[in-house]
């Protein structure tokens, strides 16, 4: 609700200043054709979002995603060992992570919502250590392939959206690496 609040206090802002400043005209035309291009992109990463959703699919009904997931759970173990004692949580956080490597964030968030309410019943009311480890690791999430910027590379009419892999990888996995530790970091720190 608070970002509902900033962005329309943006928004408002920017039309009175543009106003006061006798930019009106300007300003008319750029609302409209932000608008045309917010429209003609939503529709263009439609496409790609569609295709990876339904290669997630195939690989989850294939068992490929289960295949992931237990590839996983030696890694998720380490960082989740509380989540790790029920089989259902420990499946969620691997599904999610999963969707993450294949860059479906919007496949991912269910998936994660689900592993924090199963793990909500051990800590009732508050944050656990791993429930914040979890938000990180979704948050920075490594991904394998980045489908969210290529689909936007692509609408923006580039030749080779998948061009940037080494370094979303490289981005990735700093990123995630720094995010746990801080978490680790902050925990020891928070106890004591």
């Amino acid at each position: 609700m608070t970002m509902a609040w900033i962005w329309t206090g943006m928004v408002v802002l920017s039309i009175l200043c543009g106003l006061a400043l006798g930019q009106g005209e300007q300003v008319a035309a750029a609302a409209v054709e932000g608008a045309q291009a917010a429209v003609e992109l939503c529709v263009s990463m439609a496409g790609m979002l569609c295709l990876w959703t339904g290669v997630m699919e195939v690989m989850r009904r294939s068992g490929l995603a289960e295949k992931l997931s237990r590839l996983l759970r030696p890694v998720l173990r380490l960082l989740f060992p509380q989540a790790a004692e029920d089989r259902r949580t420990l499946d969620s956080i691997s599904a999610n992570v999963s969707a993450n490597l294949l860059g479906l964030g919007n496949a991912a968030t269910p998936l994660g919502i689900e592993a924090v309410r199963r793990m909500e019943r051990r800590s009732p009311g508050r944050a656990s250590d791993e429930m914040c480890t979890l938000i990180v690791c979704n948050t920075a999430s490594i991904q394998l392939i980045p489908t969210t910027v290529a689909s936007v590379r692509a609408a923006a009419g580039s030749g080779t959206p998948f061009d940037i892999l080494p370094a979303v990888w490289l981005s990735s996995v700093l990123s995630v690496g720094v995010g746990i530790l801080a978490c680790k970091l902050l925990a020891r720190v928070w106890r004591d």
